[in-house]
């Protein structure tokens, strides 16, 4: 998978003590995402996978690279994180026969429906299957690598398209038509620029003016957000206005968090294994 490199100068939540019913659980958790990170925009709300694909847009054109081949898995790792930091889905128990995070099966929480469309579709998936699967195997049946011809029904098509069309209702991007000689493809360049901006700055200043140094002292949707966006070989688009020794800093503590043992720090946090299980299949990959 993508690995962080140095550039000359551009070479190129709390848990409560007391048990609630199922549905009032993933309504505070689906609420508790609103007051998670106190620097989200109070007007617009967007999942993992939006901020993913938002980063990766080139902003005139409305396209990812057409190198990147890394942002699918990127964005399916999304999902699950997403789905974890809503309540509905958790790893199993750590045991004597499974202790890796690797090993640790995807278990439902909640089947309650979130509103989103890709969300919902892969709840559905994880509570249809028939034995559960780990992080690793989620990710490649979403994205549809597997060599078994009746675990295709697993694959989410279209992910791409879909979250940007969820991004043009938000007011975020535009639906234009490009020709590329051989054929027309359609393009989302950004139309709200100043949601994308502030993005970018809350993942800058994450690494520089609010680094703490210690990834459990960190809001959990931009730890995911970090871990997600070098997943998806988008992360020198948030780095890339910075200056030389600001974007040098950024990258090195960058570097130094995913360097990170994911089995370690999953320990450490139990609220946020998801993001580390996701960490740690991406490594292996």
């Amino acid at each position: 998978m993508t690995t962080l490199t140095h550039r000359g100068r551009r070479a190129e939540a709390g848990r409560n003590s007391d048990k609630k019913p199922n549905g009032e659980e993933d309504v505070a958790a689906d609420r508790d995402l609103n007051d998670d990170d106190p620097g989200d925009s109070k007007d617009i709300r967007l999942t993992l996978m939006e901020e993913v694909l938002l980063l990766g847009l080139k902003d005139k054109e409305g396209y990812t690279s057409f190198w990147n081949d890394c942002i699918s898995s990127g964005l399916r790792g999304g999902i699950l994180i997403e789905l974890a930091l809503r309540g509905r889905i958790c790893l199993e128990p750590l045991s004597i026969r499974k202790k890796r995070l690797l090993e640790r099966k995807v278990l439902l929480k909640s089947d309650a429906p979130t509103g989103d469309v890709l969300l919902d579709e892969t709840l559905r998936h994880i509570k249809t299957t028939e034995s559960a699967e780990t992080v690793q195997t989620w990710i490649e049946l979403l994205t549809g690598e597997t060599w078994n011809p009746f675990k295709l029904q697993y694959q989410l098509r279209n992910v791409r398209e879909r979250i940007a069309k969820a991004l043009v209702e938000k007011g975020i991007l535009t639906t234009e038509k490009q020709n590329f000689l051989l054929f027309d493809m359609t393009t989302h360049p950004v139309s709200n620029a100043t949601e994308k901006q502030r993005l970018v700055k809350k993942l800058q200043e994450s690494m520089l003016e609010r680094w703490v140094n210690d990834p459990h002292r960190m809001e959990r949707r931009t730890l995911a957000l970090l871990v997600l966006a070098h997943s998806s070989d988008v992360l020198e688009n948030v780095f890339a206005s910075l200056a030389d020794d600001k974007y040098n800093v950024a990258m090195n503590r960058t570097k130094d968090l995913l360097d990170m043992d994911p089995e370690v720090e999953a320990a450490k946090a139990r609220g946020a294994e998801m993001i580390w299980a996701v960490l740690a299949a991406f490594n292996k990959s």
